[in-house]
């Protein structure tokens, strides 16, 4: 492989006109389609297999008018003090609210909470629920603007009205992250290599393979459904290891510059070496993110696939158009300081050496205090709990959250949480079934009500809604949800199921929950076989997997403390602490196990490069540490400034994966990969690169290291070596 990357480097450092011509070629074709045959994105949430997804499916075959997975609009009224609903004008305002919203766009129904008993006992708060047609993210911006005005008009009337549902979702705002984060990887870039040139290089490659990604998601639009979050994780992984990718061989070019090597060939060079483990480092990202689709949620699969296609583009872009641009810059590459003939790598005295060689005089204390002290941050992880975010984890200022104290306050926290459970049988056996279903339930501990049945109008399917005692996120909720579903074969002639919000979040919870073992399963499988081809070792890639776990139990420990227990929410402007968002562990494995095999392969290769070229073992941790060290760092910073940028954000959700990701990256960059790692592989010393003698034979060789390409060109005489440049 080292050979045909370098053979593949050095042409398109040679043809860098032609090479450019055709990306942007490639560039100007993807978003020509992307403006031709983009189509819709859809936006329906489906979680196949699940029991509440099962009774959607029922309910929208059978009982349509129930508008079974719609979006839901509580408004929730609250008289003056010293005042009841009751009051004329009061009556008169609520009524007109109600009437309104029944004319309001993509609305199905509306329950007026005179009529539906939505009225406390002390008449002072009540609800009117209305339910749309369309699911939260299919309605227009026409409907939430019209469900405020109705509001509004409401409020001034001198009634306290606030909405809760989903039908209100706040709309994240995007855009800021990412201008944070290509800011601060451009500071980070030139202070990195103290050259505006080489510090663009990586920028600019980065947003030409971001623009063909995206590019290529939005033309996908039209032939096949894709939802609007595809392109989040895309983007967002795309600019991280794009920037990675190009920062890794600038480095390893400038490095073969400063050895006094030409242009043409450094680029060859880099290209054969860094650019092996760019490869490397990129199938494992992919693995990572496609892998995604063993956890069967349709959103989560879209989303790790557009993320490979994209991450795939970036190392494609790295081997060839960023060869090419690096024929472009010429030696401003090297700044000042590389045109006066300084190359701090390979000195022996940059900071990443000193820092090696200070790990390697006490390798198991720092090991010891490394584990231990990861160990200790991930213990609060033993209390960690999955759950759907909910209008009570909403912050305290929102129409949301107040409306759901509201209800709470008037009615109790189990209004916040209605189930709606469906009873399916034959037609004129439903009604007894259902009642019969409705007394069953009534004696389950943690039931506060239950309506009486509403049929269809073929007679052979029932509604009952069920209030329980408890929240939506309170663990005798979801309790509650089973002991209803074990129901189901109970009453002769009718099946049993519970559907609606707090049902559905309770299932994604737990599909998410049991697709953990198998998805990391998955990954750490298949990344172990690859890195084991990489490195042609057994315990590196052992070392490598372990390493991860550890940084994604500490991270999983850090997000509980804070997020969870309340830990420092202060000062991060957490506002409402709560169970931890369902997707978060699933999306935080697949994205930081790329980002650490990424660093991982980037500081070993350069280990098992010095090694196999003659160095000691033990010195080769030193040498191929202190050329590494700084390139990972940079890359760190970058990712860690990123994601923290989403700290910033209002909503508890994004706050929450901003601040996982940023801390994983941390913890996996800075602690594991370069403190463990240099300290494990000094304790191993020689026996790091064993491998049995059948496997040895059995894998193939692709020279990640260079060492085959090394002998090709250091060795052959004068005259070969002429005629290999002269055939790139």
């Amino acid at each position: 492989m080292a050979s045909f990357l370098y053979r593949m480097g050095r042409f398109a450092f040679r043809r860098r006109w032609l090479v450019l011509g055709l990306w942007l070629a490639v560039l100007a074709g993807t978003l020509t389609a992307a403006g031709t045959l983009s189509g819709s994105t859809d936006d329906s949430f489906r979680i196949p297999g699940t029991a509440s997804q099962q009774a959607i499916d029922l309910l929208q075959e059978r009982f349509p008018q129930a508008s079974a997975g719609g979006a839901t609009a509580r408004v929730v009224f609250a008289a003056p003090e010293g005042q009841t609903l009751a009051d004329p004008a009061n009556k008169a305002a609520v009524e007109q609210v109600v009437a309104e919203l029944k004319q309001a766009p993509q609305v199905a129904s509306v329950a007026d909470p005179f009529q539906s008993g939505a009225v406390n006992q002390a008449g002072t708060v009540g609800f009117a629920q209305a339910t749309y047609q369309v699911q939260a993210q299919e309605l227009t911006e026409q409907a939430r603007d019209e469900l405020t005005s109705i509001v509004d008009q409401a409020r001034a009337s001198g009634l306290s009205v606030e909405v809760g549902g989903d039908a209100l979702q706040v709309q994240t705002e995007q855009g800021l992250a990412e201008v944070i984060g290509v800011l601060v990887a451009a500071v980070v870039l030139v202070i990195t290599f103290g050259s505006l040139i080489a510090a663009g290089l990586p920028l600019l490659t980065a947003i030409f393979g971001i623009a063909i990604g995206l590019g290529l998601i939005t033309a996908a639009t039209g032939f096949i459904d894709l939802s609007s979050t595809t392109p989040t994780l895309a983007l967002m992984l795309g600019l991280a290891v794009a920037i990675d990718y190009a920062l890794f061989i600038v480095s390893r070019y400038r490095h073969e510059l400063a050895l006094g090597r030409e242009g043409e060939e450094a680029a060859g060079r880099a290209a054969g070496t860094a650019g092996s483990a760019v490869v490397f480092a990129g199938l494992t990202v992919v693995i990572a993110l496609a892998a995604l689709s063993v956890v069967g949620v349709p959103f989560l699969t879209q989303m790790g696939l557009g993320a490979a296609i994209t991450v795939a583009l970036a190392v494609i872009i790295a081997l060839t158009l960023l060869p090419a641009m690096l024929g472009f810059a010429g030696s401003r590459i090297l700044g000042k300081r590389g045109r006066a003939g300084r190359d701090p790598e390979a000195d022996g005295t940059n900071f990443g050496t000193r820092w090696a060689r200070g790990v390697a005089r006490r390798p198991v204390l720092v090991l010891l205090v490394a584990v231990v002290g990861l160990g200790v941050v991930a213990l609060p992880a033993l209390d960690l709990r999955l759950g759907m975010p909910d209008d009570g984890t909403a912050a305290p200022d929102t129409t949301q959250r107040k409306a759901y104290d509201l209800v709470s306050q008037g009615f109790g926290k189990g209004f916040n949480a209605p189930l709606t459970v469906v009873v399916d049988g034959t037609a004129g056996q439903v009604k007894a079934a259902a009642d019969q279903v409705a007394g069953e339930i009534q004696g389950l501990a943690d039931v506060a009500a239950v309506t009486p049945a509403t049929l269809n109008q073929a007679g052979d399917t029932a509604l009952l809604t069920v209030i329980p005692k408890s929240g939506p996120s309170d663990a005798a909720t979801e309790d509650l949800v089973r002991d209803i579903r074990q129901l189901d074969g109970t009453v002769p002639g009718a099946n049993v199921n519970v559907t609606g919000l707090t049902a559905i979040n309770i299932d994604v919870s737990e599909k998410l929950g049991s697709a953990l073992v198998p998805y990391l399963g998955v990954v750490v499988g298949l990344a172990f076989l690859l890195l084991m081809l990489v490195f042609r070792s057994v315990l590196v890639p052992l070392k490598a997997t372990a390493g991860f776990l550890l940084s994604i139990v500490a991270t999983f420990g850090a997000v509980v403390a804070v997020f969870q227990w309340g830990w420092a929410a202060d000062l991060l402007g957490v506002e409402q602490t709560g169970p931890i968002i369902s997707f978060l562990p699933i999306i935080l494995i697949g994205i930081v196990f790329g980002l650490a095999m990424d660093y991982q392969v980037f500081l070993v290769t350069r280990m098992r490069e010095d090694y196999v070229h003659g160095i000691d073992a033990r010195e080769a941790v030193v040498t191929g540490f202190g050329h590494g060290a700084r390139v990972v760092t940079a890359a760190a910073i970058i990712m860690i400034s990123v994601f923290a940028g989403f700290i910033l954000a209002p909503d508890s959700i994004i706050k929450s994966i901003g601040f996982a990701l940023g801390v994983a990256v941390l913890f996996d960059a800075i602690i594991v990969r370069m403190t463990i790692v240099p300290a494990v592989m000094t304790l191993l010393g020689k026996a790091a690169w064993w491998l049995p003698r059948w496997l040895d034979k059995l894998l193939p060789n692709v020279d990640v290291e260079g060492e085959k390409l090394r002998h090709q060109l250091d060795d052959a005489p004068e005259s070969d070596r002429v005629l290999e440049r002269a055939s790139a």
